[in-house]
Formats: C-alpha cells, sequence, structure tokens
C-alpha cells in the first residue's frame, strides 16, 4: 500500500479514529474495539506500506509514528486498543530538502532500520537502461526503430545539465528528463510516421529539438540561465550532447567532403516534418555524406528513416562542432569563417624608408 505524505494528512487517514457514530448507532462504549474506523497502517497488516515524501508530513503526524516503529503496535485516542502489526514501512525523501517545505524529525529518523542513498545514473548507459525501462517507447502501433545514438543523446542532456553552471544545482535535474524526453521525440516521430504515411517509425535529431519544452520544464535556472531564457540554455544542451555523441562515433573521420560541399554554396532544408523519401533523395546530393553512415551501424541498404537519421545526425553534429551552420528553419549551410586579423607589413632595417609620392593629373 503507498500513501503520497501531505501536508493535510492526518493521524485518523494513517493510523485510524474514534468513530462516535458507528459507536452510538451499534450501542458500543468508545472504548470497544467495535466503534474504531481503522486508517491505512492497520489496513496494510501483513504487508508493505511505503510512505513517498515524507518530510512533508507534518511533524506531529510524524510523532504518530513512533509508537509503530517502535513497539509495533497501534494505539488510538489512549484507549486500551492495541493491534500487534506485521508491517514494514518503507519511506522514501530527498536527500537534501531543497524545497524547504519540511523535514524528517529526529527521533523518527532514529528509529527507520536502514537507510539506502541513491544518486544519479554513474553513466550514460545505466540512464539509457534505466530510461529504456521507464519511457513509454513500445506504441501499439507502427513498428519502431529507435537508433542508439539518439538515446546517447537523450542521455547526455541530463549529464550536461547536472554540470552546467547555469542550472541550479540544489534542485538538481532528475532522471525524469530523460525518461519525458524520450517520449516526446518517439511522439514526435510517430506524428511524421503518420503525417507521410510511413511504416517505419525513426526518430530524428530534430525531433529531440521537437522534445524542448519536455526538457526545459524539468530545469530550475540560476540567475545567468534566467537571463538567457529557458530555451536557450536548453538548446546548448542538446548541441553539447549531439557534439559529444558525435565525437563517440566520428573522431578522427575525415568529413571534409561534406563540409566542402557546404562552403562551396550548397544548402539543405531537413524540416522535422518533411518524408524519409524526399529527405533522402536530397541529402545524397550531399558529395560523401551517405558513404559515412557506416559507424552509426546503417548502411545504404536500409530503410530511407534510418538512413535520413543518421545522416541528420551527422549533420548535427558538424554544426555542433561548428563546421557547418544551421538557422531556426533548419536550413544547414555553410559556417561562417572567421576573420584573421590583419598584420601590419615590418619592415627590415636595411629597406629604404617609405616616402611618399605625388601623384599629378
Amino acid at each position: 500500500m503507498e500513501k503520497l505524505a501531505t501536508p493535510d494528512v492526518t493521524i485518523a487517514d494513517l493510523i485510524g479514529d474514534i468513530d462516535p457514530i458507528k459507536a452510538a448507532r451499534g450501542g458500543h462504549e468508545l472504548s470497544s474495539e467495535f466503534t474504531v474506523h481503522y486508517g491505512l497502517l492497520p489496513r496494510a497488516n501483513r504487508g508493505i506500506f511505503a510512505i513517498n515524501e515524507l518530510p512533508d508530513l507534518a511533524g506531529k503526524i510524524q510523532v504518530g509514528l513512533f509508537n509503530i516503529m517502535q513497539e509495533g503496535d497501534v494505539q488510538i485516542k489512549g484507549y486500551p486498543i492495541r493491534l500487534p502489526l506485521d508491517l514494514a514501512i518503507v519511506f522514501s525523501a530527498n536527500p537534501e530538502d531543497y524545497t524547504a517545505r519540511g523535514k524528517i524529525i529526529t527521533p523518527l529518523k532514529d528509529r527507520i532500520g536502514s537507510e539506502i542513498r541513491t544518486h544519479y545514473p554513474a553513466t550514460v548507459d545505466e540512464g539509457i537502461a534505466i530510461t529504456a525501462q521507464e519511457a513509454w517507447t513500445s506504441r501499439n502501433g507502427q513498428s519502431s526503430h529507435l537508433p542508439t545514438y539518439i538515446q546517447e543523446v537523450i542521455e547526455r542532456i541530463a549529464f550536461a545539465a547536472r554540470e552546467d553552471k547555469k542550472i541550479d544545482k540544489r534542485s538538481g535535474v532528475s532522471q525524469r528528463l530523460p525518461i519525458s524526453a524520450m517520449e516526446n521525440v518517439i511522439s514526435n516521430a510517430e506524428r511524421r510516421a503518420l503525417r507521410n504515411d510511413e511504416k517505419l517509425v525513426v526518430p530524428r535529431v530534430s525531433d529531440v529539438y521537437a522534445a524542448l519544452p519536455a526538457i526545459t520544464g524539468k530545469l530550475e535556472l540560476e540567475y545567468e540561465g534566467e537571463m538567457k531564457g529557458a530555451d536557450f540554455v536548453g538548446r546548448e544542451l542538446i548541441r553539447a550532447a549531439i557534439a559529444k555523441t558525435y565525437d563517440e562515433y566520428f573522431t578522427g573521420a575525415n568529413v571534409q567532403q561534406i563540409v566542402q560541399w557546404f562552403d562551396l554554396g550548397g544548402e539543405i532544408q531537413l524540416s522535422d516534418s518533411v518524408s524519409a523519401v524526399e529527405a533522402l533523395e536530397n541529402l545524397r546530393g550531399i558529395q560523401g555524406l551517405v558513404d559515412k553512415l557506416g559507424p552509426l551501424g546503417v548502411s545504404q541498404k536500409e530503410s530511407p528513416e534510418q538512413q535520413v537519421s543518421a545522416a541528420e545526425f551527422i549533420l548535427e553534429g558538424l554544426h555542433a562542432h561548428k563546421r557547418i551552420g544551421r538557422n531556426e528553419e533548419r536550413v544547414f549551410k555553410a559556417g561562417e569563417k572567421k576573420l584573421e586579423p590583419v598584420r601590419e607589413k615590418s619592415f627590415d632595417k636595411e629597406e629604404p624608408p617609405y616616402r611618399q609620392r605625388r601623384q599629378f593629373n
């Protein structure tokens, strides 16, 4: 049995109380066990009772749990009613209560048998496993394929957010961020497949950007982040996650041919709603792009949906590393070239001094 601790929870809800109406109707004394209206704890006898967010429970209600934790029985209103309980109580709480709504009182905490501390996933693979377990990815509809690099990008967004100085470290970044983002990414990919009558649902990086509201809603920003805006911070996190994931697959790869195609004036627009067949036809015009899908486990024999997803990831990776440019309309083009500072010419001592010459018309 499970109960969410809220400030309005009473002793009667958890343990029970005397019901005068029941006593009057049955002709019982108030001290009789027949007049008791039992709460959740007695009803969970010989089972497990879980209280979530224990610090939110009022202090005097936490005091009411002492006797159950210490003696293992129930006492109600001082009447001689003792009900031995065979019960395991499990509490959950944040390691550090950052909401300032309450705390676990010391006497009750002293009676808790064991304390297990959990933390964020230590590795990206652990995070992917948790997200895959909790997220709603198996849809009753079209068949789908979730690329590994998309999973890594989504997971690395949370890792990047936990290290970003613009995000409040006290509130943290829970695993709910990649779980919610994953569900939104698949939903956007599913919408595109239904719109274009595609048989296979394959998420793209553009779907990750479409899931931005699921990311910004899980972040508490510091002052610097508030000044820049949640959307700006969210896009920076996605871009950092793409760059790191791209490096895992294409470190040392020669992509100069792709970059050169854009430097020579090539442009391509990849909307998150364009069909895979149309997008693949345009992507094949980029020299050397389709040939670089191998490290992602995608060949030219795969479905158009998979090829487009992999090709777009490469372009987004190059954009994340500022090798190529992209605007808000998702038009990929040449990146901005840095202008080298002009150095003044130095004269050797042996050179004759510069003389100004007059020109006559």
